[in-house]
């Protein structure tokens, strides 16, 4: 990577609609995309951006509780699924300010479901005490648009890749239509402090997310993951006794002269040790 290209390699063109690859002068057509099944790239690299999110600011799960937020109607505007949640979310605030509760931060991440309806999945995270008991009574009251749940996390121990790891995949029971070329497998998941086993099709929610959704949002005292590059040893030096959130590689082959090399992207929590 020490020879990594970090020129331009692309410039837009006035309107939006082309844009000219700088190395050739070649001008070619922005692909514009209805879902974001089309560029599942992108929308792969947003739970990527979601699992680096959680567990940059979890660090103990005792200071955090996990919240799901549904409808009672098939509310399918994601517009309104923005403002029910800042309206929700003030409500929420106040009701900690009353009860002499400290502010929370917030993550959260939108979802649609196999029927079109949105819910939100949300994460609020106490970082100056425990977090506080809250009946699901007073919780759905203050959501006040249907359904909701909030629980704790314990005994997970990497909570951005528990919360992530299906917001692409759905239940078998909740899809609508066709399953033809989908991998379907069974996985076991924890219900109510149960083990449950569940049939989960992969890539199967891909189809409902709109182009350009911005499912992710968080508050402004979140901390975002902090990137760097170096060599494995130094790696190895800076994240003693750290605890690995994930990791990925890939293996680059220059068939001309025969190199290989290998990048890996590890990520870790510095403030939590094994």
């Amino acid at each position: 990577m020490e020879h990594r290209n970090n020129k331009q390699t692309v410039q837009m063109l006035p309107g939006g609609n082309e844009f000219v690859i700088c190395s050739t002068g070649e001008v070619k057509e922005v692909e514009r995309h209805s879902t974001r099944k089309d560029n599942k790239k992108g929308l792969y690299k947003t739970f990527a951006k979601c699992r680096g999110m959680i567990n940059a600011n979890v660090i103990d799960v005792s200071k955090v509780r996990w919240c799901t937020l549904t409808y009672k109607e098939n509310m399918t505007d994601p517009k309104r699924l923005y403002s029910d949640f800042q309206h929700f979310n003030q409500r929420f605030q106040y009701f900690c300010k009353i009860k002499g509760y400290s502010k929370p931060e917030y993550i959260v991440m939108m979802e649609p479901q196999g029927r079109g309806a949105w819910h939100a999945h949300l994460l609020y995270i106490w970082q100056d005490m425990k977090a506080p008991y809250i009946a699901n009574k007073d919780f759905r009251e203050l959501w006040g648009h249907g359904f909701v749940k909030i629980k704790k996390l314990d005994n997970v121990d990497n909570v951005g890749a528990y919360l992530t790891a299906y917001l692409g995949d759905m239940e078998l029971d909740e899809i609508q239509g066709n399953t033809d070329g989908k991998e379907v497998k069974i996985v076991e998941v924890d219900e109510n402090g149960e083990k449950v086993k569940k049939a989960i099709v992969k890539g199967a929610r891909l189809d409902l997310y709109p182009s350009n959704f911005n499912m992710l949002r968080y508050s402004r005292g979140c901390k975002k993951p902090i990137e760097e590059m170096m060599y494995q040893d130094e790696v190895t030096k800076k994240v003693l006794g750290a605890t690995k959130t994930f990791e990925s590689a890939v293996k680059m082959i220059d068939e001309t002269t025969g190199f290989e090399n290998t990048i890996v992207k590890s990520q870790y929590n510095l403030l939590r040790k094994n």
